[in-house]
């Protein structure tokens, strides 16, 4: 490649940054994003700890009817889902 041509695909790069969807307006009125970093120390110090898994579809919209039902957060109505489970004999 040319020195003109990295220097346009350097342009291309900056420019498709600068007019992404959503980079402007919509992220102005949502308030401070949280570092992903900060986020990771706050929910070690919370004890939590990152599991995936692979899930059923149809379990996976049970577990959000559950969560909807009682109000809560998606992974709050698997951590007490999963910690009933585990409890029951």
């Amino acid at each position: 490649m040319k020195k003109t041509d990295l220097a346009k695909n350097d342009a291309k790069k900056l420019m498709g940054k600068m007019v992404a969807p959503g980079a402007a307006s919509f992220g102005a009125s949502a308030g401070p994003a949280i570092d992903k970093r900060e986020q990771r120390k706050r929910d070690q110090a919370l004890g939590l700890v990152p599991f995936a898994v692979k899930l059923n579809s149809d379990l996976v919209k049970r577990l959000h009817a559950v969560a909807s039902e009682r109000g809560v957060d998606l992974n709050t109505a698997v951590a007490d889902v999963l910690a009933k489970g585990l409890d029951a004999p």
